[in-house]
């Protein structure tokens, strides 16, 4: 893999490799793609920042844990109703809380239109490219239910500046692209999830050609039963991801 670090980023988007659902970004960057009427910044203390976009198709929500200029960013996707807690009783924020620091922030993204693919994509994009523009370079992106979908096509449209991919009882529906993606890939689902079986993250690591599965018993769609498991694994992996980015 390309490190991002030694890697010149693009001036006007952080997404140079697309999957065929992203809208083309060649001549306009995501930013432009969003067409913000206004946004708005709280701070909410203890280094965390609320960032309000109002566009024509909704407003755009990012709970931002941990300095502006981060290099290594992660970026967490919600499921189909959108939201910044993510699964596992408040998986992202707790991250954001624990990973956050000098070099680290991560990013909760509250869609403009929970369950719409592209425009959910296009969010994730716009928010990457802000990253950018404020000293990022390289990403982990995570996505539960729908959101995983959202996390695999961010991973694929960030190309050489994602570190890596870890999707939370993800759907498998929009991830039929998932073989571009060169980032690792890690798939976390539970064996009594009713809404969308672990099948689906056997598919997409089918699609994808490569990946790990972890499926955990006794655990459902919300993986709320092995919510600690998760905070340990997680806490871990994601910089690890960034490590072996900075280095390869």
């Amino acid at each position: 893999m390309v490190s991002a670090a030694r890697h010149s980023m693009p001036s006007t988007s952080v997404v140079g490799v697309r999957c065929d659902r992203l809208p083309t970004m060649n001549a306009r960057s995501a930013q432009e793609l969003l067409a913000p009427l206004a946004t708005q910044q709280t701070d909410l203390g203890g280094g965390r920042r609320l960032i309000e976009t109002y566009t024509m198709e909704g407003m755009l929500g990012l709970l931002w844990h941990g300095p502006s200029g981060a290099e290594d960013v992660v970026l967490c996707a919600a499921g189909g109703m959108g939201g910044y807690l993510g699964p596992a009783d408040g998986l992202y924020t707790h991250l954001g809380e624990t990973l956050a620091g000098a070099s680290t922030a991560v990013v909760c993204v509250d869609y403009r239109r929970p369950s719409h693919l592209e425009s959910s994509l296009l969010d994730l994009a716009a928010t990457a490219d802000r990253a950018v523009q404020q000293g990022a370079r390289r990403f982990v992106v995570l996505g539960h239910s729908f959101g995983g979908a959202v996390a695999i096509q961010a991973g694929c449209a960030l190309g050489p500046y994602c570190a890596g991919v870890a999707t939370f009882a993800t759907q498998s529906a929009g991830c039929e692209h998932a073989a571009q993606l060169a980032a690792p890939l890690l798939l976390l689902h539970g064996a009594q999830d009713r809404i969308l079986g672990p099948e689906n993250s056997e598919i997409v690591r089918s699609l994808a050609g490569q990946g790990e599965v972890k499926v955990f018993e006794g655990a459902d769609h919300l993986l709320a039963e092995v919510a600690d498991e998760l905070r340990t694994l997680m806490a871990a992996w994601i910089p690890e991801r960034f490590a072996a980015h900075r280095t390869g």
